[in-house]
């Protein structure tokens, strides 16, 4: 029932008989009186234990039904992987990053499915960067360390062994670096247990086999004192707790934020003097901050949470350099005041030398962050619907004029790029991270003193990719109107020189279109090498960059013209129209040759598209699929619900209901109708996602869809959560089945690279 309940209706109270919320306390829309029923018939899937025989078989059957229908793709699958795994260095390391007298970076080996962090003494003679040389004269075995002196601190292998399902949440150094603090999560369910390592020795000092929270980990200003978070019933990180290692005494609370629209975070400043303590809704933040120089310092806000103002905060030199939307601004804005507690009214748009807003909050540039250096700051945000990086100069390290704003520039059309491992705020360089559909991922020292001169940067590291050669591969980055003439959808494709040139010539090809949309999220034109697999068989890979992500801006997102609440449905409507376009326009493929694809709120995406259009597709890839929105939103019980009003609506709401009943993949599926074939993924332990909506949008696909459509699969990773397998080996199984099973359904099964 969706609405208004009463005492005595179904749903009205959870299983320990307290009333379930309908609305946020801050709501003024009117619940729908009387309650609407919402038709749920595969409702009997969902079981919150994870331990009904009735459900769990049902759940293995549709794995083994998937399995049986996919058996002849056995041989497929296996070359796809070892194809995957031949393009990856599979022994190979991160960049060193200095910090607190070492090099910090990660290992991989080959045959061992996670990376191991380590460090190594940071040389005391040398030239810059004289390690990054020592590092490229590394053998490349198994056996040599990268570094002389080199330790591995925490090696994830080890934590994972026995267990079905490992993901560390952080990882952090002591100040002292003695000590190691770190999460880790064994069953998917985002929830992880806290440790705290001797470095030397290996020994643990400190866990509590009780306490059970969030990923995110701070470390006080010593050895002794920790912050982390813990979830509320809902899974929502809600209070912030500060732990004294040896201690007798209970951990202290320091915060809590009962308001269930709001998610707690926590971070601290690039000079480690404050401790930063978030909490925000889709739509309104509010900061905290401790001086960790002050024993005896308390939580003070930096500004109080005001409707529709969304804020961060960093500092540097005795300011605060803040993003915000604060006026109403459609993007963010960057502003600055002293670092004071209730500060809003201090706040003033940080200006150029020519005394301009360098960040005004206007449409055609975005400011997402600032990393603040002694005498820099650098900016990352989005200009011309691509990611750019942003070097301010200020007059000194105490001042806060600025001396000099400048934008870095690339020479490829379309790309990825935003900050690399940074570790130290007095560091006279910042690393960047670059990559593109064909270039593969660079590590680039850029100085801050002279951040455009191409000529002083430093390549630190380049991505190296077995069997790669760029220049049998080109991309392109173009646009599409969409259907009511409003917007311009930026769209990126790579393929094969060969296969593009079929295309130029008239010829259709296999097409895989990708897209996402939804919270503002931006799908980057970035290097994957395992889409080889599909590009050597001579598909193109589209990725249609709809409304509702961020990739132009938060008015890409954000009502009235983005793809939020009441105008979510341009977010499929542009997939649909880009679909069209490389079909009707481009004469690209052919709806027989057409594959799509989408993960979590992508799968809503492609659910809803494949409703909309179906005839279009011949197969759909359906991650972790949001598509029984409904069902889902309504019930404030299910662990995310509340939060994610403020992204999609709620539907108890009149405001809200009808417009998103008539978008639910799940109660939209047309009777009758030709649909594509189908391949639904979930993992039984996923908290943002429940495994039952692809389960059930599954069935209802099959009792719908027409007898000539294609089969509809389910699979479910019995050990895993929203993310996948942590297994990078396992996560190249499945992957390879995804690719299998895509490849048959477009008629390249037998086809080779």
């Amino acid at each position: 029932l969706a609405g208004l309940l009463r005492e005595g209706d179904a749903g009205y109270a959870d299983s320990k008989g307290k009333p379930l919320i309908r609305q946020s306390e801050s709501s003024t829309d009117a619940l729908l009186d009387p309650p609407v029923k919402v038709p749920d018939p595969y409702g009997w899937l969902r079981d919150e234990s994870r331990e009904v025989e009735e459900v769990l078989t049902h759940l293995r059957a549709e794995n083994s039904y998937t399995e049986a229908l996919t058996s002849h793709l056995g041989g497929l699958r296996d070359d796809l992987y070892r194809e995957m795994l031949a393009g990856i260095k599979e022994t190979d390391h991160t960049v060193p990053t200095p910090k607190g007298g070492f090099l910090y970076y990660s290992r991989t080996f080959e045959g061992k499915s996670y990376k191991s962090l380590c460090r190594a003494p940071l040389p005391p003679k040398g030239g810059k960067h004289a390690w990054i040389e020592q590092a490229k004269a590394w053998d490349g075995t198994k056996e040599s360390p990268i570094l002389e002196g080199e330790m591995a601190y925490l090696d994830v292998n080890a934590l994972a062994e026995g267990k079905p399902y490992c993901s560390t949440g952080q990882v952090r150094t002591s100040p002292s670096g003695k000590l190691v603090g770190y999460t880790v999560d064994f069953s998917g369910d985002e929830v992880c247990s806290l440790y705290v390592k001797d470095i030397q020795s290996g020994e643990i000092v400190d866990h509590d086999e009780k306490l059970e929270c969030y990923g995110a980990l701070q470390w006080g200003a010593d050895d002794k004192t920790l912050f982390y978070l813990q979830f509320d019933e809902q899974k929502r990180p809600f209070q912030l707790y500060r732990r004294i290692i040896g201690s007798d005494k209970p951990d202290e609370l320091l915060y809590q934020d009962d308001d269930e629209l709001y998610w707690v975070g926590l971070s601290k400043s690039f000079d480690d003097r404050y401790m930063f303590v978030s909490s925000g809704s889709k739509e309104t933040s509010e900061v905290h901050f401790l001086d960790l120089t002050d024993p005896d310092a308390t939580l003070q806000c930096v500004a109080k949470r005001r409707d529709k103002v969304l804020y961060s905060v960093r500092h540097r030199a005795g300011s605060w350099y803040i993003t915000t939307n604060v006026g109403g601004t459609p993007n963010m804005r960057l502003m600055m005041s002293e670092a004071v507690a209730n500060s809003e009214e201090l706040w003033t748009d940080m200006k150029d030398h020519d005394g301009n807003a360098m960040f005004d909050g206007g449409y055609d540039r975005s400011i997402s962050g600032v990393t603040s250096f002694e005498s820099h700051s650098v900016a990352t945000g989005r200009e011309g619907g691509l990611p750019q990086i942003w070097v301010i100069t200020y007059e000194g390290a105490e001042s806060s004029e600025v001396k000099d704003f400048v934008q870095l520039t690339f020479a490829e059309d379309a790309y990825d790029v935003g900050l690399g491992s940074n570790l130290k705020c007095t560091a006279n360089e910042v690393v960047i991270a670059y990559d593109s559909l064909v270039t593969p991922l660079s590590s680039i020292s850029v100085p801050l003193a002279s951040p455009t001169d191409l000529s002083v940067r430093t390549t630190l590291k380049e991505q190296e990719v077995p069997g790669y050669d760029k220049s049998q591969y080109v991309s392109e980055r173009t646009t599409v109107s969409s259907r009511d003439g409003s917007a311009e959808i930026p769209v990126s494709i790579v393929a094969r020189k060969e296969v593009m040139e079929k295309v130029k010539a008239g010829e259709s090809v296999p097409t895989h279109l990708y897209g996402y949309g939804s919270y503002g999220s931006c799908i980057e034109a970035s290097f994957r090498t395992t889409r080889r697999t599909l590009l050597d068989r001579g598909m193109v890979y589209v990725i249609a960059h709809v409304r509702g992500g961020g990739e132009m801006g938060r008015q890409w997102y954000e009502e009235p013209n983005g793809a939020k609440y009441l105008c979510k449905k341009n977010t499929w409507n542009d997939f649909v129209d880009v679909a069209k376009h490389v079909i009707f326009d481009r004469k690209m493929t052919t709806p027989e040759q057409l594959s799509c694809e989408g993960r979590s709120a992508g799968g809503l995406l492609i659910g809803a598209s494949i409703n909309e259009a179906p005839e279009l597709f011949k197969f759909a890839l359906m991650g972790v699929p949001f598509v029984d929105v409904v069902c889902t939103m309504i019930d404030a019980t299910i662990p995310l619900t509340v939060v994610e009003w403020k992204e999609w609506g709620n539907p108890n709401e009149l405001k809200y209901h009808q417009y998103m009943m008539e978008y639910s993949p799940i109660n939209n599926v047309r009777e009758g109708v030709k649909y594509p074939t189908c391949l639904l993924t979930g993992g039984l332990h996923d908290p943002r996602v429940q495994y039952w909506e692809p389960a059930k949008h599954a069935a209802e696909l099959r009792h719908q869809a027409s007898p000539d459509s294609g089969p509809v699969c389910v699979k479910i990773d019995m050990a895993a959560g929203h993310f996948s397998a942590s297994d990078r080996y396992k996560y190249l199984r499945e992957l390879s089945f995804d690719y299998a099973f895509l490849l048959d359904q477009l008629g390249f099964a037998g086809i080779g690279k």
